[in-house]
């Protein structure tokens, strides 16, 4: 019932994103414009408070702001104190036509409120005669009360105007909430933060203001903490979040707004922190050769570049770094490996013209339990012409080869395209020898991850550019560029590129491709699949983590598995659909070929879940496998679907992964 009703207002609270009650991230400076833009909208409320009052009750189930956003003449004064309402230079008149070309006159009126709490500070300027000391100095020292500090306004004595501390300072404005805030975590992960105010004498509209502050660690910590966000604006005394992160130490403080202006924020909070263990941080992104140098000595130093997510449940600690040398023409030899701690390392004593596999693991510490991410895999070769990248990423579906442009002075390449039928890209060079009027190109491909023909073609040309048709899809090509008919002996130009694959022109084309029948060789058909799908659950504290794995049956011949691509997705039944909990519904992701078991949490009771696993080979993907399960319906740890395994094999499972 208390997620049902927590669902509802934060439906509310989607509802008035525009506005009131909505849950984003600010600065500390915007922090004091959220208080004006609150005494603004407290305005509102108290011009439309009959109104308000003898509304029918189900009107106001989520208090007198909902009421106002759906009333046309509220609406339209309470349009200036949005968030997104961007207060510009020019006559408020002017700003209000463009939002209501008819009948803005309460949305004048509100800007120019506004903009006067926005420069006019609260309280009242002493009567200059009592001005002492720096105050009563016969000198122009302020403007405005922007230029004082604190709630110090600027204040005439006499002879000039100085910063000065204000009378009446917090007349007509309510009283603080009570500093003691409420926590009820929600089995959803949604969090209910709830306060009482105090007895006020005013009529007026209250609204209160909650802001946040938080911090990574085990501990709490008010040092090391985030300035504080404004993260609710609301006429209730409470706030269903939704964007609580496990692993992060929360403190709240609250602040109550009425048009008179406010007696400022509660003390902070007691600390929270969710129940829910923290996510492993996601695969590194973009990872990439940014620099590339080579000594006399045929040795290669290589540093590679890539990003991390700034929004995870808890900071990077650590990198760890493999590479070996994947090339077949050379003996095998065992990883090395470093760990790092920036999105920055270099690689030395490799050697050039060799291709090399880097994998890269991002590794996170709760207390003492590593968190690891899924690994990045990234090949790349030590020539003196960088013949391209190829990015492989655990986390995203499937990844093609992608076309990198070669480092040449003298030859390009351009963007492969689709056209009459095939596949084709351009081929540029600069013309070095004046008497040379003909060029002969060609090109072959290298590898194709189809195992399609591997036959040169080649033209002759007069132009300093040619168009290269009938290419095959995701193939590493090689061209080369050879003058014609010099006196003297020229040598010839190359380069390599890639092609893309034909699912990445289809998704581009209005027109549909025939992939099948592009390359000249058919791929053989796969039939690697994954067979036995089974699950063990483990509960603790209404928390389900699954552990899925399966086993892989080979035909003959064998084919080289590459990794699995899985899918698991809530079967969502109609008594749920409509209290279905904001969170996650399905995803994917792509494992090693030695992971044969997928690790998920986060799952619900008593719910089914479907899980899909194919198998991916060299040749393409293999039949996709599924099995439907059903978490237990009763916080008893239970394992179920045999085999059966053992309660500390899967908790050693779990921590590995």
């Amino acid at each position: 019932m208390r997620d049902a009703l927590a669902g509802l207002c934060i439906g509310i609270i989607l509802l008035l994103n525009s506005g009131f009650v909505v849950m984003r991230r600010q600065d500390s400076s915007s922090a004091l414009g959220s208080i004006f833009r609150t005494r603004c909208a407290a305005r509102c409320l108290s011009l439309h408070s009959t109104r308000i009052a003898l509304s029918p009750r189900h009107f106001q189930s989520n208090g007198s702001l909902g009421w106002c956003q759906s009333h046309k003449q509220c609406a339209k004064c309470l349009e200036p104190c949005k968030d997104s309402w961007e207060l510009k230079d020019g006559p408020c008149r002017d700003l209000c036509e463009q939002a209501f070309p008819k009948r803005h006159g309460e949305c004048v009126t509100s800007c120019e409120f506004l903009r006067s709490v926005m420069v006019v500070k609260q309280g009242d300027c002493p009567a200059p005669e009592r001005a002492s000391g720096f105050a009563a100095a016969c000198v122009e020292g302020c403007e405005e009360d922007g230029e004082c500090s604190a709630q110090k306004k600027c204040c005439p004595n006499g002879c000039g105007h100085t910063c000065q501390s204000p009378k009446n300072l917090y007349r007509g404005a309510p009283m603080k909430p009570r500093k003691e805030l409420v926590f009820e975590e929600l089995e959803s992960g949604v969090l209910e933060v709830h306060w009482s105010s105090k007895f006020n004498v005013s009529a007026e509209p209250v609204l209160n203001v909650l802001q946040r502050r938080w911090n990574y660690g085990i501990h709490p910590s008010e040092d090391g903490a985030t300035e504080w966000q404004v993260v609710a604006r609301t006429s209730e005394e409470r706030v269903w979040l939704t964007d609580i992160r496990p692993g992060r130490w929360y403190q709240f403080r609250v602040a109550a707004v009425n048009v008179h202006g406010t007696r400022g924020y509660t003390t902070p909070s007691r600390h929270f922190r969710s129940s829910k263990d923290p996510a492993p941080p996601p695969a590194p992104s973009e990872l990439h050769v940014s620099d590339m140098t080579f000594g006399a000595d045929f040795s290669v130093s290589v540093r590679l570049s890539w990003s991390m997510s700034a929004d995870l449940d808890i900071p990077v600690n650590h990198y760890k770094l493999s590479w070996s040398c994947s090339d077949h023409t050379v003996p095998s030899k065992l990883k090395r490996r470093q760990t790092t701690n920036g999105v920055i390392h270099l690689l030395d004593d490799l050697r050039e013209n060799r291709s090399y596999t880097v994998e890269l693991q991002a590794v996170s510490y709760w207390g003492q339990v590593p968190l690891k991410s899924s690994k990045a895999i990234f090949q790349f070769t030590t020539s003196q012409r960088q013949s391209g990248t190829k990015l492989f990423n655990y986390l995203e579906p499937t990844e093609s080869p992608i076309f990198i442009k070669p480092q040449s002075d003298l030859l390009d390449v351009g963007t492969p395209f689709y056209q009459d039928g095939q596949l084709q890209v351009r081929v540029y060079w600069k013309k070095k020898d004046p008497t040379v009027n003909r060029y002969r190109v060609q090109w072959s491909p290298e590898f194709c991850s189809h195992n399609g023909s591997r036959t040169q073609e080649k033209l002759i040309t007069q132009e300093n550019f040619a168009s290269l048709p009938g290419l095959q899809f995701s193939c590493k090509y090689q061209v080369i560029i050879q003058p014609v008919g010099s006196k003297g002996k020229a040598q010839a130009e190359s380069t390599t590129f890639y092609t893309p694959s034909c699912a990445t022109i289809q998704s581009k084309s209005p027109k549909p491709i025939p992939c099948s029948t592009v390359s000249a060789v058919v791929p053989p058909k796969v039939l690697v699949k994954a067979e036995n799908l089974t699950a063990a659950f483990s509960i603790y504290m209404g928390n389900v983590t699954g552990l899925f794995s399966w086993v892989v049956v080979m035909p003959q011949p064998p084919q080289q598995v590459t990794g699995y691509q899985v899918t698991w997705a809530e079967v969502i039944t109609e008594s749920r659909r409509n209290n279905l909990p904001n969170s996650l519904i399905s995803q994917s992701q792509i494992l090693p070929p030695e992971h044969n078991i997928l690790v998920v949490s986060g799952l619900q009771l008593a719910s089914l879940y479907r899980l899909e696993v194919q198998v991916i080979t060299a040749a393409g993907q293999g039949p996709a496998t599924s099995r439907t399960f059903q978490t237990p319906a009763h916080s008893k740890p239970v394992l179920h679907y045999k085999p059966r395994i053992k309660k500390h094999h899967l908790r050693s499972v779990i921590e590995r992964h």
